[in-house]
C-alpha cells in the first residue's frame, strides 16, 4: 500500500493527499514533522536525507519533493491522459506551471504565511507588505493565463492544478490585500467544489 509521511497542515503534504484523493488511491498516512517530530530518526533519514516532508513510499520506492510525488502518482497510478496529460506538449506545459509554483508562487507567499500564521520573528510587517505585492504580481500572471481556461490546461483538471491550487487557497485564506482578479476567483470557486480539494487543502492555516 502507498504510504505518505508528513503532517496534514503542510502545504506540500496537502498536494500529495489531494492527488491521492482525486485518484481514489488507498494509502496510509503517518504524521511526522512539526510538532510530531520524527524527522531526525535513522528510519526517516533513510527515506529522505533532507529530513523534510513529504515522503511517499510505494513498495521499495521512496520519493521526496512534493511535485515529483504528484507527477509520479498521476502517471503511475492514474488513468491514461488523466491528471497526467498524455500529449508530451501538454505534459511539458503542466511541468512548467508546477515548476513556476516552486520558483515564483510559493516564495512570494511564504513570508506572509510565516509572519501572519506562524508568528515567526524572523519576518516583519514589511516582509508581509512585500509578499502582498509579490503575490499580486504572480496572481496577475495566473489571471491572464486563465483567459478561456477553467483549469490550468483547459477544461479539465490536471496535475498542473495541484500545486497552483494549493497556494491559491493560502492566498485567499491569508489576511492580505488582493487585487480584483475575477478569473482567479472563479478558478478558486471551481476548485472548492471538488470534494478532495475541500477535504485536504481548504483547511485552517496553522
Amino acid at each position: 500500500m502507498l504510504k505518505v509521511w508528513g503532517r496534514l497542515n503542510s502545504i506540500n503534504v496537502q498536494k500529495v493527499m489531494w492527488t491521492l484523493a482525486e485518484l481514489e488511491l488507498a494509502h496510509e498516512q503517518v504524521d511526522v514533522g512539526g510538532a510530531y517530530g520524527g524527522l531526525d530518526t535513522a528510519e526517516y533519514g533513510a527515506l529522505n536525507p533532507n529530513r523534510k516532508i513529504p515522503v511517499l513510499q510505494d513498495g521499495a520506492l521512496a520519493l521526496w519533493e512534493s511535485n515529483a510525488i504528484v507527477r509520479y502518482l498521476a502517471e503511475a497510478h492514474g488513468p491514461k491522459d488523466g491528471l497526467c496529460p498524455a500529449d508530451p506538449k501538454e505534459k511539458a506545459r503542466a511541468d512548467m506551471w508546477m515548476d513556476w509554483q516552486v520558483s515564483t508562487l510559493l516564495p512570494a507567499i511564504t513570508p506572509a504565511f510565516h509572519k501572519l500564521i506562524r508568528n515567526n520573528p524572523d519576518y516583519t510587517e514589511e516582509d508581509v507588505r512585500t509578499a502582498e505585492r509579490a503575490c499580486a504580481d504572480a496572481f496577475r500572471i495566473l489571471e491572464d493565463w486563465l483567459i478561456g481556461h477553467d483549469f490550468m490546461l483547459g477544461e479539465r483538471m490536471t496535475m498542473a492544478d495541484i500545486p497552483i491550487g494549493a497556494v491559491t487557497h493560502r492566498w485567499f485564506a491569508l489576511p492580505l490585500g488582493r487585487p480584483s482578479l475575477p478569473r482567479v476567483e472563479a478558478y478558486y470557486r471551481r476548485l472548492a467544489e471538488r470534494p478532495a480539494y475541500a477535504q485536504h487543502v481548504m483547511l485552517p492555516l496553522t
